[in-house]
């Protein structure tokens, strides 16, 4: 059975120095397949012809203004494909082997929710350090959810 393409996607803003210090520590992963896409919210830094110039297997995805932070990621989002997807902040270390944990338990089977739930709960994501997302849109949390509406 193949490995799970894993999408890494950064949201990026004016962060040529976060680059610079943390893009070293995520393509340094022994996990091959990957791909590692920077999502640039309107940058007026040097970040996009930095990252052209030193790391040119990184897909780049280029909005024109700062779109902010939810906007930017589900922008970038609907233009990625893979199995799992990792949204990393730009300013974090990762350590070797960081991937491998994502895909070492199949997801659960998807449950549908009780009808009361799934019409008056719509959970919003407002913060996350990283992450996942499955096929399917489902959220596997590595970070923080506030706040419910409905």
């Amino acid at each position: 059975m193949p490995l799970p393409k894993i999408a890494v996607v950064i949201l990026s803003w004016n962060g040529k120095k976060f680059l610079q210090q943390f893009l070293p520590s995520v393509l340094a992963s022994s996990y091959f397949n990957f791909e590692l896409i920077v999502a640039d919210n309107g940058s007026t830094d040097d970040s996009i012809p930095f990252m052209e110039q030193n790391y040119p297997a990184i897909r780049i995805i280029q909005f024109d203004q700062n779109l902010g932070f939810a906007m930017g990621y589900n922008k970038a989002l609907i233009q990625v494909e893979a199995d799992y997807y990792v949204l990393l902040n730009s300013d974090v270390e990762v350590s070797p082997g960081w991937i491998e944990p994502v895909t070492a338990q199949p997801p659960p089977v998807p449950q549908p929710a009780p009808p009361e739930t799934a019409i008056r709960c719509r959970p919003r994501l407002t913060a996350s350090a990283s992450g996942l997302f499955r096929p399917g849109g489902s959220l596997r949390h590595r970070g923080s959810i506030d706040g419910v509406s409905g």
